[in-house]
């Protein structure tokens, strides 16, 4: 340990499985912290083999000696434990918890934020999630927006956190929502692919913005209603609150979605206070054994009223 800067001189040897993999995600994989932690370190010259600096693209080989000067250690926050009645734990073992999230809930503390959050649930459920990640996002490897209800996978451990981060990231976990959207859908099925960014003028939404990050919806028509349609969602990206700006754009907000312009009397008269989304199906590799992972869960009570209502007007038509 470097006493004068708090940071740890790590020496490792790369196994054979690693052999002719790139620095960047060797380490990554073996040290059990993000690329990008990783990318940071070499770009300052901290990564060494035979006292040699390597660039990340760099191959390793078997049995090379790295030495790599570790980041800073840093302090956990003591993250406030915020219990909320009957925590929905889907699955849980050793590396990794999935929820079945509550409206009304965050996933992690945020500024001006007073309510419960998922970590903080978890926690006073008595599990544990890793350390990785932000101060305040930990264990938190994708977030659901408060309104929204559904599956959530945290990480417990840092080997977890990093291998669930790069399946998001490399866009190989499939992610199935279920919304109710205003108006029919037509075409009943298709993909929207617009770039989505920070409103222009109003930084408390998202908007498709000419210059925005890369963003694809897929979505099919399960069934249509008087005014709605009950859609089926499978992101592609996972950009902050993607499904409520695609279908806004397409001028079919979610019901209950004031924030993106939804019709008010439709939500009142389906008696919804938060927008129509519910995240239906979550399917993604063991972060530590590699084995894949499926993980459905139903409508919420509130969700499953207003199919009801709408149920009842179609028959009475």
């Amino acid at each position: 340990m470097n006493k004068m800067t708090n940071r740890e001189l790590k020496n490792v040897t790369i196994p054979d499985g690693l052999n002719s993999e790139r620095v960047d995600a060797a380490l990554a994989r073996l040290l059990g912290i993000s690329r990008s932690t990783i990318v940071e370190l070499i770009e300052a010259g901290e990564v060494k083999r035979q006292g040699k600096p390597l660039g990340k693209s760099d191959r390793v080989n078997t049995d090379d000696h790295i030495e790599i000067l570790m980041p800073p250690q840093k302090m956990a926050p003591e993250l406030t434990p915020t219990p909320i009645d009957g925590l929905d734990v889907v699955y849980s073992d050793e590396n990794i918890i999935v929820i079945n999230k509550p409206a009304g809930v965050a996933a992690h503390p945020s500024p001006g934020w007073k309510g419960p959050t998922v970590i903080g649930a978890v926690i006073a459920a008595g599990y544990t999630v890793t350390t990785s990640g932000a101060a305040e996002r930990q264990g938190v490897v994708h977030r659901l927006d408060v309104g929204t209800t559904g599956l959530m996978v945290l990480a417990k451990d840092e080997n977890s956190y990093s291998n669930l981060k790069d399946q998001f990231r490399d866009r190989t976990v499939k992610k199935v929502y279920h919304a109710l959207v205003q108006g029919h859908m037509d075409p009943s099925e298709g993909t929207i692919d617009a770039p989505i960014d920070r409103h222009p003028k109003e930084d408390y939404r998202f908007a498709v913005v000419l210059n925005g990050k890369p963003s694809v919806t897929h979505y099919k028509t399960l069934e249509y209603f008087p005014a709605v349609s009950l859609v089926e969602i499978e992101l592609e990206t996972g950009r902050t609150h993607q499904i409520r700006v695609h279908f806004a754009a397409l001028h079919h907000p979610l019901a209950g979605d004031m924030t993106y312009g939804a019709d008010h009397t439709i939500a009142t008269r389906l008696e919804l206070t938060r927008p129509w989304l519910h995240a239906k199906e979550l399917r993604f590799n063991h972060p530590i054994t590699g084995s894949p992972l499926a993980f459905t869960c139903d409508y919420p009570e509130e969700l499953t009223r207003t199919l009801t209502l709408l149920g009842h007007v179609r028959e009475g038509e």
